[in-house]
């Protein structure tokens, strides 16, 4: 008898898996559990201070809508100032100021990352979704520091702790989930990515961003810093 042709459905998943397989069977295996422990407190720590930089942001932002020249916080001169920054169009991109929108995201990954460090295991499509949204925020800090940076020609210090801390957020949020599975490159590049990340060379690239950020600081406001 001759043998018969089989179709066989492969779920795109499971063809990840044999990439990783293939290149090394070790990046199977889940996170250690301290790590992905040590991994969540970073993401708390991280996301209270963002937490309370955006609380910080959101009072300055209605003593500012009560007298449009009252003087803030961390106003010190013209160029590092949070109510030259705070009248522009971008600091109320919604039509309220984005400091609400801090205090509403750092809420809601303060409350997973706490849920990570007890060792909750969130679903697939939870993780996913967490990273899509944290990722907009991620670029909305960045896109806020460009128009700072190039547009307005002034600097709010609350809004760079926030820069900082949202990314040092999604850093970790992004290694967890390519550590577990939840997101990766397709083919043999998703063993690669989990790799670099096993091995933790993402954190030179998250080091180095913030490096880059710095830099341009130093180089167009060094001298106003002090």
């Amino acid at each position: 008898m001759g043998k018969e042709n089989t179709v066989v459905d492969v779920d795109d998943d499971d063809l990840e898996l044999d990439d990783l397989v293939d290149d090394d069977p070790d990046l199977l295996a889940p996170p250690d559990p301290a790590w992905r422990r040590r991994t969540a407190i970073e993401m708390v720590v991280s996301g209270l201070i963002g937490l309370y930089a955006s609380f910080v942001l959101s009072i300055e932002a209605l003593v500012l809508a009560a007298d449009k020249n009252a003087k803030l916080s961390c106003s010190f001169n013209e160029k590092i100032n949070c109510a030259t920054v705070a009248k522009h169009w971008a600091a109320e991109l919604l039509g309220f100021p984005n400091a609400f929108l801090g205090i509403a995201a750092e809420a809601v990954v303060l409350t997973v990352a706490v849920a990570l460090v007890g060792g909750v295991v969130f679903p697939r499509w939870f993780m996913r979704t967490a990273q899509a949204i944290y990722t907009i925020g991620f670029l909305f800090a960045w896109w806020l520091f460009y128009m700072s940076y190039f547009v307005i020609g002034a600097l709010c210090p609350w809004c760079l702790l926030i820069t900082l801390t949202t990314t040092l957020v999604w850093a970790g949020l992004t290694r967890i989930n390519i550590r577990e599975g939840h997101i990766a490159l397709p083919g043999r590049a998703g063993a690669a990515g989990r790799r670099f990340v096993q091995e933790g060379n993402d954190w030179f690239v998250t080091i180095a961003l913030l490096v880059v950020m710095a830099g341009m600081i130093m180089v167009k406001y060094g001298y106003t810093l002090f």
